[in-house]
């Protein structure tokens, strides 16, 4: 399991903290998780057209998160966790992993060798996130949390959701616990619903972003990554 493997130098380290739909990898895994669910008939076909309704709204950030995140855990309601687990790490291994985006890995590098933190940090589950984490060889991660009782899923999401100001929240009890510097650290993302969160650090990284995200990443002279195409 993932966990903070890395040294503290002197008092408050900085970290770099990563979105990663869009970001570390290049594609929106809920996308293809609710395809894959479909396809093996764990969901119906109109919550998939639901599904693909708030996968809309989330990119133009017009949801209510929490509320959304709640009626899609019914899905998975009064399944094992661990069942959810495994079902997660077998798609991630077949779909996803090989979206990693090309241009994250020197980012990767650069902060490891500057020993700060990497922490993943998204609205995903954390089953994803958990397998994220050490796939692409992050130190811990930060995600939406899902309650359970005796090991299976409630169905319902402990809020808030870590989306928008969401992240803020928990990026901050994340901090507090581990003596990091989150006004210091590093953001990297393409989301504009991620705005509260890069203006909570000193170093916001704007990656691929959305085109709302890359006119304020402009106006305000922020750094624009592209990481889909080769590193050179």
């Amino acid at each position: 399991m993932c966990g903070w493997l890395i040294t503290k130098v002197h008092g408050l380290n900085p970290a770099a903290f990563f979105d990663l739909d869009g970001t570390l990898i290049t594609v929106n895994s809920g996308a293809l998780w609710m395809k894959r669910e479909r396809r093996l008939g764990r969901i119906s076909f109109r919550q998939m057209i639901q599904a693909t309704f708030y996968l809309v709204a989330y990119k133009f950030s017009v949801l209510d998160m929490d509320k959304v995140m709640n009626k899609a855990l019914q899905t998975v309601k009064d399944i094992p966790a661990e069942t959810v687990r495994r079902w997660t790490r077998e798609w991630f291994d077949e779909h996803i992993a090989r979206h990693f985006a090309p241009g994250a890995r020197p980012v990767l590098d650069f902060h490891r060798n500057e020993n700060h933190p990497l922490i993943l940090l998204t609205s995903s589950s954390p089953f994803e996130s958990e397998i994220a984490c050490m796939r692409f060889g992050l130190d811990d991660y930060i995600s939406s949390r899902y309650e359970t009782t005796a090991g299976v899923l409630t169905g319902r999401l402990i809020p808030p959701s870590c989306y928008g100001r969401g992240k803020v929240t928990w990026a901050e009890k994340y901090a507090a616990k581990n003596e990091i510097d989150l006004g210091n650290s590093y953001f990297y993302t393409d989301s504009f619903s991620d705005l509260p969160m890069l203006e909570r650090v000193t170093h916001p990284m704007v990656v691929n972003p959305d085109m709302r995200l890359r006119r304020i990443g402009k106006k305000r002279q922020w750094p624009i990554l592209d990481w889909q195409g080769p590193w050179r």
